[in-house]
């Protein structure tokens, strides 16, 4: 991209006559001017196609179709719409030029705007005059990095936490205990009560929205319903009926009543306890595919502690990223900033649709304005991480070879071969940027310095004593589940991340 000033040779083969000359000018936010100069015959051609092609489609009473004299043409639809159609043609087409003209060095994204407005230019547009205007549109930017080698990071250690493996067997014990009824004692910590209730609003005794039951099956646990509901719960005997007082988060997501104190007339109509099974090799054998109770416990012991060593070097990937981040110098063009954002919402969409809500009832014009609002600062983190690391790529030479792209995206392609929709061209691409990013992390690993942070327990590791039935581990971000999403030609949104 030039900012300096070129004039157009003649126009080619098959053109309209006149010279175009094309000036063109950086402009800040990754954008560009062209200031085009439309020599009069070129405008005069322009109107005069105009009006053919009008006097060719207009349908008007008492003439056949492409049989409209000029002067009525004038008369009914006005000089002002021909002037329009010929400004717009003579735009679109005095784009093209120009781009041909620069040799396919200007990048373009998104399309050109007449840097004074539409109308401003129509006003000053005389067929047979010379025209001058400014098309500004964004193209794709050109990042840099102010350095490369020697960046600096902090990153979290995850720890492998022994004690997980003994609450991952009791979590599944608890999903595979019977429910046998209680008698002769009131509700305690980890029953399951049936309640009748209704709830009003502390400061002015409004029912509150969905705030009632007559038989709700709930677990008496800390976290499953707003605080003060569970407590005021626990104690209570079949049969009788308490008055609660509770306190909705002001995170709750119904507006309307986040923040707000409530009060809740609770009746225990029924109570249930856990029966736990014996942790024994009966269990392991009905939770997992393992014979022994210790064989379950030695596969949840290497799965958890593969999580802990894969998401601390995620952590530290993610620390090398933000890094080098730091050294980028680029200005985000709004074209890609909103793409961006809509690819975000639409992951989001996607999301919503698995657990099988109606996105469309959901996304309401007033919730997709304000998720484009609220999307934007990460939507422009996404993109300066993606292009902090295509900086990367071109300042140090980092690339993947033909033999390894194609030896992946046959592997990739085989455990593919029986689903549907997939593009092999997006497919192959997909493959390629999610090996070039895999030698970039690498090649920051050796040209980094990394400081730990203190070691943290793999509290939230996914593990689960069932999973075992299926495979070792799981992965939701695997490199076959990322390239097939990417290569789906029914999924135009690009959910990969930098």
């Amino acid at each position: 991209m030039s900012p300096a000033a070129k004039t157009s040779q003649p126009a080619s083969k098959g053109a309209e006559a006149g010279t175009l000359t094309v000036k063109t000018s950086p402009r800040p936010g990754s954008r560009i001017a062209l200031e085009l100069a439309i020599p009069a015959e070129r405008s005069q051609n322009a109107y005069e196609k105009a009006l053919d092609s009008l006097s060719r489609s207009v349908r008007l009473p008492g003439f056949r179709k492409g049989k409209v004299p000029r002067a009525v043409l004038l008369q009914q639809i006005g000089p002002l719409r021909i002037r329009a159609t010929a400004l717009e043609d003579l735009v679109d087409a005095a784009f093209r030029e120009a781009l041909e003209q620069q040799n396919d060095s200007i990048a373009a994204i998104g399309r050109p705007e007449l840097s004074e407005g539409f109308e401003a230019v129509l006003e000053r547009f005389e067929p047979g005059q010379a025209l001058a205007f400014t098309l500004e549109l964004d193209v794709e930017p050109s990042p840099s990095l102010k350095s490369t080698k020697g960046l600096k990071a902090e990153a979290e250690t995850v720890s492998y936490d022994p004690a997980r493996v003994d609450e991952l067997l009791d979590q599944s014990r608890r999903q595979m205990a019977t429910l046998v009824p209680v008698e002769g004692r009131a509700a305690q910590n980890g029953d399951v009560a049936v309640l009748s209730f209704s709830g009003i609003y502390a400061d002015n005794e409004e029912a509150i929205s969905g705030g009632s039951s007559d038989a709700m099956e709930v677990e008496l646990e800390e976290g499953r319903m707003i605080p003060g509901f569970i407590e005021g719960v626990i104690g209570l005997e079949i049969g009788a009926t308490k008055t609660v007082d509770c306190q909705f988060p002001e995170s709750y997501p119904q507006e309307d009543a986040a923040g707000r104190a409530a009060r809740f007339t609770i009746t225990l109509k029924d109570l249930k306890a856990r029966e736990l099974p014996a942790l024994d090799d009966a269990f392991a054998q009905q939770a997992s595919d393992k014979q022994t109770l210790a064989e379950l416990r030695s596969e949840l012991e290497t799965r958890l502690k593969d999580d802990a060593e894969r998401r601390t070097k995620a952590n530290r990937h993610n620390a090398l990223v933000e890094a080098l981040v730091e050294q980028l110098e680029v200005e985000l063009p709004e074209t890609l900033v909103q793409q961006e954002i809509r690819n975000l919402i639409e992951q989001t969409a996607g999301q919503i649709a698995e657990q099988g809500m109606d996105v469309k009832k959901l996304f309401t014009p007033d919730l997709v304005r304000s998720l484009m609002d609220t999307s934007r600062p990460e939507a422009k983190q996404r993109l300066r991480r993606s292009l902090a690391l295509k900086a990367l790529a071109k300042a140090e030479g980092v690339s993947v070879e033909d033999e390894a792209l194609e030896a992946k995206v046959k592997e990739i392609s085989r455990g593919l071969s029986q689903q549907g929709n997939i593009d092999p061209q997006r497919l192959r691409q997909a493959v390629a940027d999610d090996l070039l990013q895999d030698k970039l992390l690498e090649w920051l690993e050796a040209n980094s310095t990394i400081t730990e942070k203190a070691p943290t327990a793999a509290a939230g590791a996914d593990a689960d004593p069932g999973d075992a039935k299926t495979a070792k581990t799981k992965d939701s971000k695997s490199k076959p589940a990322k390239a097939k999403a990417k290569a789906d030609a029914t999924d135009d949104a690009n959910t990969g991340d930098a």
